[in-house]
Order: structure tokens, then C-alpha cells, then sequence
């Protein structure tokens, strides 16, 4: 009886422990299903070009995060300008169980495979600045041919009455980016009719380096009279152009966007005729209220009240902010007034004289 005392025991101990393994398997079961829901993935484009991924969209979109939930965290990783490496860290972010990516894609031509494979495991995409291609569940950006129109206009103010009869060189953005097109588009609209004709026009990849070889070539196949302005898509490139057509004795209005505070010095020197200011906190803001609202399976139309068209879906919510010109006339009343820069900042030892001539304080 004893001996049959100590077998039963065992066995009800050992049947208690089975299913204790079985319910903690069942758990982590469940743990893995049911994915991260603490974390929000972020996965910006580059860091070459333009300073504003680093400097304004991830830290404003981190803090937006953590300030509509606590306990929630920011996943970051950048690009730095490729493609495939963009896919290796969305691919990581959905090993990791993030079930929310706020994606700027290097190249959004690319995506849709991506973001129908996450969609499918029930991960969830807002398309940020680029629309990318997709089943993505909200988009925010600014209104991006107006962005264009923007630029043109203000090209055609800086040529002034030098307008009709200016050739025009345009320095376009990456043809990956469906923004590049937007803003070329827009462009466009605002040139035709009110300058002479675009003598030249390639893409600069979004690259400086690239950006300067363009216009070394439209240098040497125009001369240098043979075009009175430069459209560049943004400001990284806007910089090389401007150094290669001082190298060449050449000074002609030229503009870009992203308002980097090295294209408002440049704008205050009279280096760079304008910019386009796209106010990336309320850009950053909604990107994060999106995201933070789709992982708490909240209603997001009260943010995304639009809708957008990509390529491979329709009716994709969207938020589409307005963006602004910023001159030598505004510095003042935009960048500065919206707390963007402080003068100081903008006001360095090398501007300071500029500075007190455009009454930034």
C-alpha cells in the first residue's frame, strides 16, 4: 500500500507539471500572437541630404509618442539612403513583434510586397512625408505639389521682371520618390507661362554630389548665360548647385525646401533666394497620434480625415498639412516665430552682420 501511495503521488505530481509546462507554453503562444504593444517601429530614408530626419522628425516624433502613452517606446533605424536596407530593418521590426511602423520609404516604388506581407500578419503601416506603395492603413505629408507650386512661384518672384525671358535649369528630385514628381509637377505649373522655357533638367537623386554634377553639366552645355535661375528640389542639393555656379562666376536665384538652418543662413547671405518650410512638429505630431491610435485599435479619422490614392490602393486615410515659403523678407515671422530656430542659432559669427541687415533677432 505504501509503494502504491508513493506511485499515485508521483503521478499526480507528475500530470500537475505537464500541464504546467503546457500552460506555459500556451502563454508564450499567445505572447507571440498577440505581438508588441508597447512599441511603435520609425523607419526614416536618410541622413545625407537633408538634416531634418535626425535633428526634427525622430526626436518629435518620440517625444509625441511617449507623451500620448507612457509606457510605450520608439524603435528607430535610418536607412542612410538604401532601399535594401530599409527592407532588412521593417523585416527586423516585424521579427521583434512591433505591430505599428511609421515608414518614410528610401524608395516607395519598392514597398508594396513589404507592406502587404505586414499587413497579413496583422502589422499595421502609417506612410510618412512618401506615400508609400501598399496596403498602408494612413498617410501623412504635406500637400506635395503645392509644395512644387510653392517653389516655382517663388523662383519666378526672385527673377522679378527678369522673369519673362528667363531659361530656367531644374535640378529634380530621386524618380523613386513619389514626391519628387509631385513637387516637379507643381513646379512646373508655376513656371509655365511666366518664364522663357527649362533649357535643362535632370534628376540629382536627392544627392549633393550628384546635384553638383548636374549643374556642372548644364554649365558646360549652356554657358554662362545660358540660364538665369535653378530650380533644386531641396536644399542638400541646393547647396552643391550654389558652390558650383560661384565656382563658375555665376549668380542666379535659386531655391529649394526643408528650410535647414544652413539654407536660412544661406537665404539671410543672399546665397539662396528661398525655401519651402514644412512644419515637421505638426507633421511628426499627427505621424505619432496615427500610430499610437492604431496600436490601441482607437478610431484615427478624427486625424486622417482625407483620403489619398497610391498606385496599388485607394481611399487611404491621410492628413495633408500646408507648407510655406521662407524668404530673407520672413525668416522672422516663420521659422524663428514658430520656434523652429532661435536667431542665435541661425545668427552665427559668419551671418551675424547678414543677420542685423534682415532684422533677425
Amino acid at each position: 500500500m505504501m509503494r502504491r501511495a508513493v506511485i499515485g503521488t508521483a503521478a499526480v505530481t507528475m500530470a500537475i507539471s505537464m500541464a504546467a509546462c503546457g500552460k506555459a507554453g500556451d502563454d508564450k503562444k499567445d505572447s507571440a500572437a498577440s505581438g508588441d504593444t508597447k512599441s511603435i517601429g520609425l523607419l526614416l530614408p536618410e541622413n545625407a541630404s537633408s538634416t531634418r530626419y535626425e535633428s526634427f522628425d525622430k526626436p518629435f516624433i518620440e517625444a509625441k509618442v511617449k507623451a500620448l502613452c507612457g509606457d510605450c517606446n520608439v524603435k528607430y533605424s535610418n536607412a542612410e539612403g538604401s532601399a535594401s536596407k530599409q527592407k532588412q530593418q521593417f523585416d527586423t521590426l516585424i521579427a521583434q513583434g512591433v505591430k505599428v511602423i511609421i515608414l518614410d520609404a528610401f524608395d516607395a516604388t519598392s514597398t508594396a510586397s513589404w507592406v502587404k506581407e505586414a499587413a497579413a500578419k496583422g502589422v499595421k503601416v502609417v506612410a510618412y512625408d512618401r506615400l508609400a506603395t501598399g496596403p498602408v492603413s494612413a498617410y501623412v505629408s504635406f500637400d506635395n505639389e503645392k509644395v512644387g507650386e510653392l517653389q516655382g512661384e517663388a523662383l519666378v518672384t526672385a527673377l522679378g521682371a527678369k522673369a519673362a525671358d528667363a531659361n530656367v535649369v531644374m535640378i529634380n528630385g530621386d524618380e523613386a520618390d513619389p514626391n519628387a514628381a509631385y513637387f516637379k509637377s507643381g513646379a512646373k505649373k508655376a513656371l509655365e507661362g511666366k518664364v522663357k522655357k527649362v533649357v535643362y533638367e535632370a534628376s540629382g537623386e536627392w544627392k549633393p554630389t550628384v546635384a553638383g554634377q548636374k549643374i556642372g553639366t548644364a554649365i558646360t552645355s549652356l554657358g554662362k548665360d545660358g540660364f538665369q535661375a535653378v530650380y533644386s528640389a531641396n536644399d542638400g542639393m541646393a547647396a552643391a548647385i550654389i558652390t558650383q555656379l560661384k565656382a563658375a562666376g555665376i549668380n542666379v536665384p535659386v531655391g529649394g525646401q526643408d528650410a535647414g538652418v544652413d539654407a536660412i543662413q544661406r537665404i539671410v547671405a543672399g546665397d539662396q533666394a528661398y525655401t519651402i518650410y514644412k512644419a515637421y512638429k505638426p507633421l511628426a505630431d499627427s505621424a505619432a497620434e496615427l500610430a499610437v491610435n492604431l496600436l490601441q485599435n482607437k478610431d484615427i479619422k478624427s486625424v486622417a480625415s482625407a483620403t489619398v490614392d497610391s498606385p496599388t490602393d485607394k481611399g487611404i486615410p491621410a492628413k495633408l498639412l500646408s507648407p510655406k515659403v521662407v524668404t530673407k523678407a520672413n525668416i522672422q515671422d516663420t521659422v524663428i516665430a514658430d520656434g523652429l530656430y532661435k536667431a542665435a542659432d541661425i545668427c552665427t559669427a559668419d551671418y551675424a552682420a547678414a543677420c542685423t541687415a534682415a532684422g533677425l533677432k
